[in-house]
């Protein structure tokens, strides 16, 4: 199962979601037996590098997030 085909929600697999989709329109039943599998397959590798793209970015925010609050409570303890 893959997640909602919205376009601005992948930005980096918009090729491949267009292909599935156009694949799935031309093949309505073929899409049953395999027609569009490559591209499924495609479409899931792509997910998971965004995925991996994403994840990354969060946990480098998250690490500025963490020293910020670092810093914070640092000064707190130094007023007191």
């Amino acid at each position: 199962m893959h997640p909602p085909l919205t376009p601005h929600r992948h930005p980096m697999c918009l090729e491949i979601i267009e292909e599935f989709q156009k694949c799935h329109s031309e093949h309505p039943l073929g899409k049953f037996f395999g027609e569009c599998t490559e591209l499924k397959v495609k479409l899931d590798r792509c997910f998971r590098q965004e995925k991996a793209v994403k994840r990354k970015v969060n946990f480098e925010q998250s690490k500025k997030l963490q020293e910020r609050l670092k810093a914070m409570r640092k000064e707190e303890t130094a007023e007191t």
